[in-house]
């Protein structure tokens, strides 16, 4: 089963006195690269999320975005309190800078509830001496189902993308048959010029080293074989098959042999010695360039 490096998924959870919400995405990379947005103020959250990732996903950039909310709160109060003992302290000096304002004739401006709570202090993102075990645990809890959904996406894209490289492997087969009957036919045409041109030659030359000859000859009929390639194309669309097949992560595998799929496709071209071959070499490496194109999403 083809699983694809492209998947989306969101949900929603409750526990632990708070509501959250979140998201995990991911595209194609190289390998696993891990970028959390989580709440910073719940201890060790993001190292055991982390771990859980990558414990179910091999290969992909993935970001995942976390918005918690305390219950009773609305959303962008998130985790925000107000130290009660920080505001009384400062609402007692603003009363004393007033005060004295007042007796030395000076008239100040009022003070906002913006500037009050903008003091250091006053408002919390969250106490010292709260735990936040339960919470971390809930939203780990939590996880499971999420990643179940992005599982999901991503086998049900590799499923597609299966089914396109399928396509175009379908695509290689026909024009390596169509390679095939040309090289045949070629190889006759080449055989019948080539006796012709010897005998031309012998009539018109003299004092010439026939075993060179012979030797020139067999090295000449050895570059133009392309029968060899054709057997390495063969090889890996078998290749190719087998790895479509595979429910095992294959994306590197696959990467690999593109490469060697290219490879045999110039080499073709570089040996056609017929426009019908070249054409055929030509398409053959169209058609391996979009499967490369697809491969760089397999996981």
């Amino acid at each position: 089963m083809t699983i694809s490096m492209t998947g989306f998924a969101a949900a929603k959870g409750q526990g632990a006195g708070h509501s959250w919400t979140w998201d995990i995405r991911s595209v194609n990379g190289k390998g696993l690269d891990l970028r959390l947005r989580v709440p910073d103020w719940i201890d060790g959250l993001e190292l055991a999320l982390r771990t859980e990732l990558a414990k179910g996903i091999g290969r992909g950039n993935v970001s995942l975005t976390l918005k918690v909310t305390r219950d009773g709160l609305t959303e962008g109060q998130d985790g925000l309190r107000v130290n009660l003992a920080a505001l009384s302290q400062i609402l007692r000096a603003l009363s004393t800078v007033e005060n004295a304002a007042m007796e030395q004739g000076v008239t100040l401006a009022q003070a906002t509830a913006a500037d009050v709570l903008a003091v250091r202090g006053v408002l919390d993102t969250a106490t010292a001496d709260e735990d936040t075990a339960p919470l971390r645990a809930a939203i780990l809890a939590d996880l499971p189902a999420l990643l179940a959904a992005f599982t999901a996406m991503r086998a049900a894209e590799g499923a597609a993308l299966n089914a396109v490289i399928a396509a175009q492997l379908d695509r290689i087969d026909t024009l390596h048959t169509s390679a095939t009957q040309e090289a045949a036919a070629r190889r006759t045409t080449a055989a019948t010029a080539l006796r012709d041109a010897l005998a031309k030659l012998l009539t018109q030359a003299e004092g010439f080293d026939e075993s060179r000859l012979a030797q020139e000859l067999a090295l000449l009929a050895v570059k133009q074989d392309v029968a060899e390639e054709l057997d390495r194309l063969t090889a890996h669309v078998a290749a190719a098959r087998a790895l479509l097949a595979d429910p095992a992560p294959v994306g590197r595998k696959f990467d690999f042999l593109m490469q060697e799929f290219m490879r045999e496709a110039n080499t073709l071209c570089s040996k056609a010695q017929s426009i019908t071959l070249t054409r055929i070499g030509l398409d053959l490496k169209t058609v391996i360039d979009q499967m490369r194109e697809q491969v760089q999403n397999v996981e």
